[in-house]
This record gives C-alpha cells, sequence and structure tokens, in this order.
C-alpha cells in the first residue's frame, strides 16, 4: 500500500512541495481552503510574479535577512538556476530583468500558476479547493496520523504545513500553521509586517504623495547607530514613504519599531559629495542671480518637492538669489543630502509582502524540513521564521524548502528520481 501525504496549502511552497513528493508515485493530496490555487502567487510582482533572483547561491543566501543559514541545504539543494530548470521543463519561458529579477516573459503570474497546476495534474495530486484543514492527528509516540478536514479525519503519513504566513490575509494567509505548530508543542517567534512601507511623523510627506524619487541612498539610524543602508527607488505616501528601497529597509527595523522610533536619512543627490553639489548649487544661484529662491531650484528637484526643500531650509522663498549667504546655501546643500525623516512605525499586514517571524527554525531539521518532534510532520515557505529582500528571494525561499521536504517524502516513501519534463 502506497503511503499518503498532505499538503496543507496550495501556495508557492505547497505546490512545490507536492509535485517533489510525487515522485515515487504515492498518494499526494493537496487541501487549498480558497477557491483556487495559488492565490498570494497571483499578486506576487505586481501581478507579474517575480519567480526569482538569478544569481549564484552566496547571492541569495547574502539576501536572506533572518536564519539564513537555516537555508544551506535547501538554497545549495535546488538553487535559482535549479527554479528556472524546473520552470522551463514545465513550458515556461522566462526572462531576466534589473537587478537579476526573473519574470515569466508573458509578465503574467498566472503562467506560472498554470505550468505549476497542469504539473500536480500529470503528478496525479488530488487538490481539494474550498477545504481548509482544521487539526493535525498525532499518534501516542507524536508521529503524524493525519488530519481534520470537512469534519473527518483522514490518515496520512506525512503532512506538509504550507500555509504561508500572515501577509495579505485577504488571500488566505491568516496564520493556520502557526497554530498547528503551537498546538503540538513547536515554538513560534514573535510576527511582525515586513516588506511593508513606513509611517513618518512628519506632516509634509502629505504634501509629497505620489512622488517617486530614482536613485537615492536612504540611511535608517537607531540613535547614532546604523541599521540599513541602500540606494535605489523610494516612494512618497499619504502616511509616509514605500517604494522598493523602503519595504527592504523594513527587514531591519521590524523588531525595532514599536520600541522606539527611528531616523531615515535621504540623500536626494547620492552621486554627487557635499562639495561638488554646492558647486552645482552655485551654479544655478549665479545663473539666476535675480530670480526668487523659491523658483530657483526647478533644475535640480522635482517640482513637488521644491516648497518642501524650499519650506525645511529656513530661507524664506521671496529672498532674492544674489542676497542669499554663503552659509545659507551650504545649509541647503546639507540638507539634500541629509532629508532626514522620523519613523514612527510599519504598516499592517494588509500591506506587508511578507512575515519576519514564524515557526522557529529551531524546531526543525535543515536538511529535511521535518519537525524535530513530530516524525512526519514537515513546514515549508513562508510560515517558516525566514525572510528575505525583494527581488525573487521570499519566493525562492518557496520554492527551495517546498522542494527539500517534497524531495525527502518521496526518499522516504520508496526513492527519489530526479524530474523529467516534456516541454
Amino acid at each position: 500500500m502506497s503511503k499518503r501525504t498532505a499538503v496543507i496549502g496550495g501556495g508557492a511552497a505547497g505546490m512545490m512541495a507536492a509535485i517533489m513528493a510525487s515522485e515515487n508515485g504515492g498518494s499526494i493530496d493537496l487541501y487549498e481552503k480558497n477557491e483556487k490555487l495559488g492565490k498570494k502567487l497571483f499578486i506576487t510582482g505586481k501581478g507579474r510574479c517575480n519567480i526569482t533572483n538569478d544569481c549564484d547561491t552566496e547571492e541569495l543566501l547574502k539576501n536572506v535577512v533572518t536564519n539564513p543559514k537555516f537555508l544551506y541545504s535547501a538554497f545549495y539543494g535546488f538553487d535559482s538556476r535549479m527554479t528556472q530548470d524546473f520552470f522551463r521543463g514545465l513550458g515556461l519561458r522566462m526572462k531576466v530583468e534589473r537587478g537579476n529579477r526573473v519574470f515569466p516573459v508573458s509578465d503574467h503570474s498566472s503562467d506560472v500558476i498554470r505550468v505549476l497546476e497542469r504539473c500536480l495534474c500529470e503528478k496525479e495530486v488530488k487538490v481539494f479547493l474550498n477545504t481548509p484543514v482544521k487539526e493535525i492527528c498525532f499518534g501516542e509516540d507524536g508521529s503524524v496520523e493525519g488530519i481534520i478536514a470537512e469534519g473527518k479525519k483522514y490518515l496520512y503519513d506525512s503532512v506538509v504545513v504550507a500555509t504561508g504566513g500572515c501577509s495579505y490575509p485577504s488571500t488566505g494567509s491568516t496564520g493556520d500553521g502557526y497554530q498547528f505548530a503551537e498546538s503540538c508543542g513547536m515554538a513560534v517567534t514573535e510576527r511582525i509586517p515586513s516588506l511593508v512601507p513606513l509611517v513618518v511623523r512628519e506632516e509634509f510627506v502629505k504634501e509629497l504623495q505620489g512622488l517617486s524619487l530614482k536613485n537615492v541612498e536612504a540611511v535608517v539610524y537607531d540613535g547614532k547607530r546604523e541599521i540599513y543602508r541602500d540606494f535605489g527607488e523610494m516612494l512618497f505616501t499619504h502616511f509616509g514613504v514605500s517604494g522598493p528601497l523602503i519595504l527592504s529597509a523594513s527587514s531591519y527595523v521590524a523588531k525595532i519599531l514599536g520600541k522606539r522610533e527611528l531616523k531615515l536619512v535621504i540623500d536626494l543627490k547620492p552621486a554627487l559629495t557635499g562639495e561638488q553639489l554646492d558647486r552645482r548649487v552655485l551654479r544655478d544661484f549665479e545663473s539666476g542671480r535675480n530670480k526668487q529662491f523659491g523658483n530657483i531650484l526647478t533644475k535640480l528637484l522635482p517640482a513637488k518637492l521644491i516648497p518642501v526643500v524650499v519650506s525645511r531650509s529656513g530661507i524664506l522663498p521671496e529672498k532674492k538669489v544674489h542676497d542669499i549667504t554663503k552659509e545659507e546655501r551650504q545649509s541647503l546643500t546639507a540638507l539634500l543630502k541629509n532629508f532626514d525623516l522620523t519613523v514612527t512605525a510599519l504598516r499592517g499586514f494588509q500591506e506587508a509582502v511578507i512575515t519576519k517571524g514564524g515557526v522557529s527554525v529551531k524546531e526543525i531539521n535543515p536538511s529535511t524540513m521535518e519537525s524535530k518532534k513530530h516524525n512526519g510532520l514537515y513546514f515549508a515557505g513562508e510560515v517558516l521564521d525566514l525572510d528575505a529582500l525583494t527581488g525573487g528571494f521570499n519566493l525562492q525561499i518557496a520554492w527551495a524548502t517546498g522542494a527539500l521536504c517534497g524531495r525527502h517524502i518521496a526518499e522516504r516513501n520508496g526513492g527519489f528520481d530526479e524530474l523529467q519534463y516534456s516541454d
């Protein structure tokens, strides 16, 4: 009699785990409480699905913020190249964009989900939609015995928990996996929104709402200690700041915010040193000596930002440029290089790309993704206390951990053969 496996959660990690676990012909059932598979996958990458990052394993690990060492086996066993080979084998055409981000050529996440669904069908994985799992059952020795769904108990030899985190709860990510873990005595760390916009105290950000800044540098300070520095694109919102640069910053500040405020310093002209920028400002001032200060910054700054910079400079907007002192000009230069904001909080899980925190990796065997306490119980994907920066790294965690636990189940059930796909 073939051994039976239940995978709870039809997202990236769950579908990958089910496909890999099916390799020896065992009976694999995939339970999804939504009406369709891949609901969160559908909205990733703004609906384009940033599948992975086309980099080597060491670079993958560098972009993992929480518990990167835990992922050695998963990433070396199923790295970015293997992820791309896997999807290429399923017939998905891909492209690499700026920052080594990998997307489907079609720019449609639905195509990624479609090839996974087709593969599940070919592997004869049974998919149960609109079927939430309520409980995982264990025998007297603590080994997995089965699950309870639809008011009935179903017997299984292995159960994979791939239920996601708390981010975007409208997609079904409501923390079920944490409850499964805690109910069987496993530790779960604090859950915090991550890759999420930041709230700032300054009211003037409302005036900047919708303004996108490219090629700026952001530094976050906790007192005098620098905790984040990077270069890229950001966006002002009615409550604070967002954009790729800021979302990455949130990964580093998440556990501090709530305890104290932090300082965000934006260098609006990072390509220029302070002296070079001062000379640039001086040239603009000399060419428009008779203009008012409020009208001289159009070549230097976006129109929306000018009134705020003028106000923060302390220089009267109607002051003639030829009357501005050297000290005032240098103060303006310093402001452009150090445009500071006070970060007070994170936005909530409704806007978070991922969850920081989750099932403690100390409870999990990193070589198999199996619980150290319960034989036959596996965890994969965002439900674990793992998170990374933007750029396809979090989906790579999902693919790699799903593949690792699926392969181990296949080996345990009778052997794992390298996947063979037809174009």
